[in-house]
């Protein structure tokens, strides 16, 4: 149980550190991204106003007598081009027509020319369907003289001076998490058993005091109602008006023997103390047993008890009605005694709350996998329903009922004396059905009943 606890805890404190750390990497990766577009962005600018200025337009006179306005090539890209070439910049210029006439690039681009001073991505293109791969960063501007358009100017910045240092920054970053994850796990781990020695220590003491508390609860009440039976077993002191009081007290002695013994069975399973070594259990046999020990009650308050058994449909796939191959289908994995236990407190519960002249019919059942499955040695579920017609339970107390020490209103009890209870009827059947791996469930109407089914898994054997 407390290794359990402190993976939980390494667990949780690993979660919650790695994701911030996620938070925070991604925070960091995006930010530099961003600063790394923005500064080529800022590059791209620069140089446009660079290569704009240094543009040499000549003016060619025509037959109109309109003068023509012309760019120099070499007088305007010759130093230019060497002096961008550092920062990886390449210039392309276009008629006013958008044919390109000279570009540093090796192969055209084929992008069309756009005119806008807000920097674009442009993507490697596979015929007419853009990838997701960028390969450059660029700007376009329209340049004109005295209205007229000369052409335009486009500057590109290669896409890896921003993908190769995200893409570093990226490796780097997640080497760091998981480095500092395994860390945080390790340490988390360390300080976590640090955390629970002196829980363990403290529940070793508890442990221990809760087996002495019980040995030695049991030993006095035992003496007490052993001393109070054998005084009542006096015919003088039987027809004696005083042996009303002794037989409360060894009625209460009862009850308070049956409370300890409830109290060191839960702790018990909670803790971890009582071995679990499941062994095949045959339900029908077992609430057979059971049924036949509460009959005398039921007999004695005029209530009709009775069991059924529905046997298992037969399917293609399991054409045997007993189960598959011939295996008890009623058969599960698990404790005679916590199991006689559990169908024994829900059978006194129903018994407890029903009036006198009502019924309580108990239904075991074995219903097949939901889906179908390819083998055939795919158990299904084993139910076991009781359903009495006793004074049921409110709606408001319904989610409570499997709490200790829990009751309804005392006003609304039908028990009385052997039958009185402590409360923790339900508590100890809800522990033993999750030890089992099972379900519970529970469904009252007020003044109609109540129906309790458990579902536990049926073992077939190999």
């Amino acid at each position: 149980m407390f290794q359990a606890t402190r993976r939980r805890l390494v667990l949780w404190y690993t979660s919650i550190t790695a994701l911030l750390l996620l938070l925070f990497a991604t925070t960091v990766y995006l930010y530099v991204r961003s600063t790394l577009i923005d500064r080529v962005d800022d590059t791209l600018k620069h140089s446009l106003e660079v290569v704009e200025r240094s543009l040499a337009i000549e003016e060619q006179p025509q037959a109109n007598g309109v003068p023509q306005l012309r760019l120099n090539l070499d007088a305007s890209f010759g130093e230019n081009a060497d002096s961008l070439e550092e920062d990886r910049i390449d210039i392309e210029w276009f008629s006013p027509t958008g044919e390109l006439l000279w570009s540093t690039l090796r192969e055209p681009l084929n992008v069309p020319i756009t005119a806008t001073r807000t920097p674009q991505t442009v993507y490697l293109q596979d015929g007419n369907s853009p990838e997701s791969r960028p390969i450059l960063r660029q700007i376009a501007q329209r340049i004109s003289r005295d209205r007229q358009v000369v052409g335009y100017l486009r500057v590109s910045h290669p896409w890896f001076e921003i993908a190769r240092p995200s893409r570093d920054l990226a490796l780097d970053l997640g080497f760091g998490i998981t480095v500092m994850i395994a860390s945080v796990a390790a340490m988390g781990w360390w300080l976590s058993g640090l955390a629970m020695k002196p829980v363990g220590e403290s529940y070793q003491y508890l442990k221990q005091f809760t087996a002495d508390a019980s040995h030695e609860l049991r030993s006095p009440i035992a003496s007490i109602q052993t001393q109070v039976q054998v005084a009542l077993a006096d015919p003088d002191i039987a027809e004696n008006p005083s042996s009303r009081t002794l037989e409360n007290i060894e009625r209460l002695t009862r009850r308070l023997g049956r409370l300890v013994d409830d109290l060191l069975f839960l702790t018990r399973q909670e803790s971890g103390m009582v071995p679990w070594e499941p062994q095949p259990v045959s339900l029908d046999a077992l609430l057979l047993e059971v049924i036949e020990e509460q009959m005398a009650i039921a007999a004695s308050k005029s209530i009709q008890l009775e069991f059924q058994i529905l046997d298992p449909e037969p399917t293609p796939s399991k054409p045997h009605p007993e189960g598959t191959d011939g295996d008890d289908p009623f058969s599960v994995l698990g404790d005679w005694d916590q199991l006689f236990r559990l169908f024994l407190n829900l059978l006194g519960n129903a018994l407890r709350y029903t009036p006198d002249g009502g019924a309580i019919q108990v239904t075991l059942g074995y219903r097949l996998p939901s889906r179908p499955q390819k083998s055939s040695k795919v158990p299904g579920t084993v139910q076991v329903t009781l359903t009495d017609t006793g004074i049921g339970i409110p709606p408001d107390a319904l989610p409570h009922v499997f709490e200790r020490f829990y009751r309804v209103d005392p006003a609304r009890r039908q028990d009385s004396g052997t039958l009185s209870g402590s409360g923790l009827g339900l508590a100890i059947a809800q522990t033993i059905v999750q030890r089992h791996g099972g379900e519970i469930r529970l469904d009252s109407c007020l003044n109609q009943g109540t129906t309790v089914q458990v579902t536990l898994s049926a073992h077939l054997s190999s």
